[in-house]
């Protein structure tokens, strides 16, 4: 389930130095949810390779982008920065409203532990937070979205604080890896939020790379994860991505996830190399068993064969003008690696990953 309105698509709202800066419209949307697609984001987002500091680094300049372009646009020129504690520590928002010339008077932060039982997660917990309260506050926060329930646990937490100490919130900006579920979220709170502060002009919501769906079942291997692991199929993808993933990355369309667990390959880069590999072996080993043609129509998208107009609609690219090019250059690549078959790109993943994240095993 994709949790996009049916009449959303993709416009273009301008180039920000090298990155792409796109707008989902909907007649139906309360708040404003965007695109962007820098060098940087889709390197790290198409090769788990990225880890440690260059994935902070590879963020900074899609993000520098998005928040000059909400500067002088007059939607952000002050904001507080709200961390959560685990993904968010990911995202360089201080040093970003630092270049783009945006106010930070206070650096805010909540913690958000799973919690444990038998090595299965039963629930979320919030035990330290510290929060400026005032009025008219626009808060800004950076997280990876999946099924959505650290944001529902944590902004339920803060908006309940400012209620309760006589605070106000203006706008949220939220910059986010994220998944299709990040928009009904959204727009529920926005509703709860102008209840208790009318003056609440929703969320700013900037999305890198794409809007991505998160799997609800185990997939056509049967070894993804449901509510955690990203996919393309129902979601939108920035053009810039698709194309990059189809041009420079030979086997990025297959990998498990989208980000994998993005705190590990930022902080415990062992535990990312396992989580990798163990994937790429997995599905090595049932290679010849996969439905290969339904696993690609999985991770792409669609199920082929498909016409120009029709992928037009599928991708929501409708007002991007011509994209024959990109559609053409496609099919090619599911033409090539439908020829090529799994376990050849199996073979070759491992003893890639192998080759440039091995050097951080002992």
């Amino acid at each position: 389930m994709s949790h996009i309105p049916q009449d959303a698509g993709l416009v273009l709202l301008g180039k920000q130095r090298e990155t792409s800066i796109y707008q989902l419209k909907s007649v139906g949307l309360q708040n404003n949810y965007y695109i962007v697609s820098g060098e940087g984001t889709r390197h790290l987002m198409a090769s788990p390779e990225v880890v440690g500091f260059e994935s902070y680094l590879s963020m900074k300049p899609a993000t520098s982008a998005a928040l000059e372009y909400f500067c002088r646009s007059g939607l952000a020129t002050e904001a507080d920065i709200l961390t959560i504690l685990r993904g968010g520590l990911n995202y360089p928002l201080e040093e970003c409203c630092y270049k783009a010339g945006i106010r930070v008077p206070n650096m805010d932060f909540i913690s958000c532990e799973r919690k444990i039982e038998d090595g299965v997660i039963t629930g979320l917990d919030i035990k330290y937070e510290k929060l400026h309260i005032g009025k008219d506050i626009t808060l800004m926060i950076g997280d990876i979205i999946a099924s959505g329930d650290t944001l529902r646990l944590c902004l339920s937490q803060v908006v309940d604080r400012f209620r309760r100490r006589g605070g106000s919130l203006k706008r949220i900006i939220f910059f986010t890896v994220g998944g299709t579920k990040a928009i009904p979220l959204m727009e529920r709170f926005t509703e709860d939020i102008r209840r208790l502060f009318p003056g609440f002009e929703g969320f700013l919501c900037i999305f890198y790379e794409g809007i991505f769906t998160v799997y609800e079942d185990k997939g056509v291997t049967g070894i993804n994860i449901p509510d955690i692991d990203f996919g393309w199929r129902g979601g939108v993808v920035a053009p810039e991505f698709r194309h990059y993933v189809l041009s420079f990355v030979e086997d990025a369309l297959f990998e498990k996830c989208i980000i994998y667990d993005g705190g590990a390959r930022r902080y415990e880069i062992t535990e990312h190399y396992h989580e990798v590999m163990e994937y790429w072996e997995r599905l090595q080993a049932i290679a010849d068993r996969v439905d290969f043609q339904a696993f690609l129509a999985e991770k792409i998208g669609y199920s082929r064969p498909v016409t120009y107009e029709k992928w037009l609609e599928i991708n929501r690219y409708g007002e991007l003008g011509d994209l024959r090019r990109l559609y053409g250059l496609e099919q090619h690549y599911l033409d090539v690696v439908s020829a090529r078959g799994l376990a050849e790109i199996c073979r070759r993943r491992i003893r890639g990953i192998k080759a440039d994240l091995g050097k951080y095993i002992q």
